[in-house]
């Protein structure tokens, strides 16, 4: 609910009661005695929805020239003109649950913090989010993202479309793209002096093998869905009236992770493996602002003066396409390490299958313990090293098991299924063999590579022989 007042203009006080009485709204009027021009002030009670047609009314009878007008919210409103407004809006109104144009401006403009504020927070929250993945801290990485101040300007650019607000548009561009970079120059400082005063004595590999930043290096097709969805959710908030707090952090948790994690590439000195994570931000970027633009302009949004609603309708046309097409060319990026993942996964379980069969073939006594395989950055996502750790009883010499779990592994790449782009012929695996010998309950055992007990490295392939050690694997078909 709303209570709205207005400054009546000399000669226009029966112009404005009449447009009140044919809308049926209920209104008190005052003397108005500042010795101005205005004769008297009117106050009246409407439903959320009700705002913006009745002021255009009202505008329409010539108040908007002379006048200015107060929307403030109402917490109770007891009248019976008033509930019947209210059910009359509920039931047949064209606005649905959106609040007023004039509103929405007022939101998006609040929204928008002064630079000074906007800078130290979006760079505190970039921060917090590094120090949080490199924590492998969820609760930190969630601190970063309430602090975060992204959805004002993400909002307040589209507001400016749609009711063509060319200076609330270019504001908000300008401090979004300021906001973007001055998140990564933090993340990639702070990470930078941690790495240098040895606060995180990390190399590249063991810090990208850290659960949280992970998470972010290779991002699939429904990153896009999250980010779609912030920005319909934001839109609606914004829209809507209510808090967009919670709806600020849903935005917020699809940027500041991953801007973290180009910071944290950045100070680490390894560009190759944030690509995944740099094209991330983009996607989030643009995938907000083409959802909450479309939002907006659907709900019906427009400028307040007909003669710019053509420029406003031809904006947001162009910059939804823009973003539109921005979106399917780097969906390609997404769809395809989405569709390498899937490979990876399908070569890592064939892989594991095939050792187990070969390894249960061998010796019914040797357990496979654990297998890892190690993948070149995005977007190749090609498998470079498996390293398998084989237990086997302590009393027990094992088996020559490299080569033997090469040949098996190569018949097992030959699938088709696993076998298939974006996989290259002829990349070579490195296939690591590692005994552990233990009784029923290990401890303290400590694993010995096949690599120093057998003949030194061969590089072969899928015919040939080679020693018993780290045992290169060509994966290129081989009739």
């Amino acid at each position: 609910m709303r209570l709205v007042q207005v400054t009546v203009p000399a000669g226009k006080r029966d112009t404005v009661t009449s447009a009140l009485d044919d809308n049926g709204v209920d209104y008190v009027v005052t003397d108005e005695t500042s010795g101005r021009e205005y004769t008297a002030i009117v106050s009246f009670p409407l439903p959320a929805t009700a705002v913006e047609p009745v002021l255009d009314d009202l505008r329409e009878a010539g108040l908007e020239r002379d006048a200015f007008t107060v929307v403030v919210d109402a917490e109770t409103v007891i009248s019976q003109r008033f509930s019947e407004l209210q059910e009359e809006y509920e039931e047949n109104t064209d606005n649905g649950n959106r609040i007023s144009r004039d509103e929405l401006v007022a939101r998006a403009r609040d929204m928008t913090p002064s630079t000074y504020v906007y800078a130290v927070m979006t760079a505190m929250s970039a921060i917090v989010g590094t120090a949080g993945l490199l924590l492998d801290s969820p609760a930190v990485v969630v601190g970063s993202m309430v602090i975060a101040p992204l959805i004002g300007p993400l909002m307040a650019a589209n507001v400016g479309t749609v009711v063509d607000d060319d200076e609330l548009f270019v504001r908000s561009v300008r401090l979004q793209f300021f906001g973007a970079v001055l998140a990564i120059a933090s993340a990639a400082v702070f990470a930078f002096s941690l790495r240098w005063t040895g606060a995180v004595p990390l190399s590249a590999t063991s810090v990208f093998e850290i659960g949280e930043i992970r998470e972010r290096l290779a991002p699939d097709i429904l990153s896009l869905a999250v980010a779609l969805g912030a920005g319909v959710a934001g839109a609606l908030s914004v829209s809507s009236g209510v808090s967009a707090a919670l709806v600020g952090v849903m935005i917020a948790a699809a940027l500041v992770p991953p801007i973290a994690v180009v910071g944290i590439g950045i100070a680490w000195g390894a560009p190759a493996e944030i690509v995944g994570s740099f094209v991330l931000v983009l996607v989030n970027f643009i995938a907000v602002n083409f959802a909450a633009l479309a939002v907006l302009w659907q709900q019906g949004y427009r400028p307040q003066r007909w003669f710019e609603y053509d420029d406003a309708r031809s904006a947001t046309v162009k910059r939804i396409a823009l973003f539109g097409v921005a979106l399917l060319v780097l969906s390609v990026f997404l769809v395809g390490v989405t569709y390498s993942t899937y490979q990876t996964t399908a070569f890592e379980s064939d892989a594991r299958q095939a050792i187990t069969a070969e390894l249960e073939r061998a010796d019914p006594s040797l357990e496979l313990l654990s297998m890892e395989v190690e993948n070149e950055p995005l977007p190749a996502r090609e498998p470079t090293r498996i390293t398998v750790t084989v237990g086997h009883p302590l009393a027990e010499d094992p088996p020559p098991l490299a080569t033997r779990l090469r040949e098996r592994v190569l018949r097992t790449v030959d699938q088709p299924l696993v076998w298939s782009p974006p996989f290259q012929a002829n990349s070579e695996v490195t296939v690591t063999v590692r005994y552990v010998a233990s009784d029923d309950s290990p401890q303290g055992a400590e694993p010995v590579d096949e690599a120093e007990s057998r003949d030194p490295p061969v590089v072969g392939t899928r015919v040939g022989t080679g020693g018993e050690s780290n045992a290169h694997l060509s994966l290129a078909r081989v009739e």
